[in-house]
């Protein structure tokens, strides 16, 4: 689990195995702190936390004890500037990083770009923020077979491969990812596996018969 103000804490699937129905105590938050996201992981994994203000910190969930449910956690980044705040986490499961930003640009960078860090540092560079990209809003493990998602405050959504994006360097600006109208912002994104069409998997699509008027 990794929280809005930097927290992060491992916690054993065992601790969920008696649900209620009113749900049970997952993590203790300080006053002003959030649940930001959570990944499933096997205990062993390389992990990604990435900031609003384009920093990112690589280390090994090792360095994070198991903790039970009412435990707060433990320090996974410290922030360069005051007004920062962790945007996601990614499992460095793949080879490569997506990040987008609140205007619709983004870019991939090879995940050993990170160097692998002790938590609680102030990581690298994984974004520039200033300018026509804006803040980031979220970050993803992704390979050439991915396609992403990306949603728009407004409504609008565009789907498209992964593999459309060049990897280049952290300290970049990436490129354009979707086309947004004025006060529209990036809400969201995801990436998934690509669909493979009949076409692509060499089989021979057949035409749909279509009702004549």
């Amino acid at each position: 689990m990794v929280t809005k103000n930097g927290i992060i804490k491992r916690i054993s699937l065992d601790n969920f195995a008696r649900p209620r129905r009113t749900g049970i105590i997952a993590i203790t938050l300080k006053e002003g702190d959030e649940l930001v996201e959570v990944v499933k992981t096997d205990g062993k994994q390389e992990l990604l936390i990435a900031t609003r203000k384009g920093q990112a910190i690589r280390f090994s969930e090792e360095d994070a004890r198991e903790l039970g449910r009412t435990g707060q956690g433990v320090i996974g980044i410290r922030f360069k500037e005051g007004e920062d705040q962790v945007v996601g986490i990614a499992v460095c499961n793949k080879p490569s990083i997506l990040v987008i930003t609140e205007n619709g640009y983004g870019k991939r960078t090879a995940v050993d770009d990170y160097r692998l860090q002790s938590r609680g540092g102030s990581g690298v560079i994984n974004m520039k923020t200033e300018g026509r990209n804006g803040d980031v809003i979220g970050v993803r493990a992704v390979d050439e077979n991915d396609e992403m998602i990306v949603i728009s405050s407004k409504g609008q959504t565009i789907r498209s491969p992964v593999s459309g994006i060049s990897v280049i360097g952290r300290n970049t600006q990436g490129v354009r990812i979707i086309r947004l109208s004025e006060g529209e912002k990036v809400a969201s994104f995801t990436s998934m596996k690509k669909e493979i069409t009949k076409e692509e998997n060499g089989e021979p699509e057949v035409a749909q018969p279509q009702n004549s008027q």
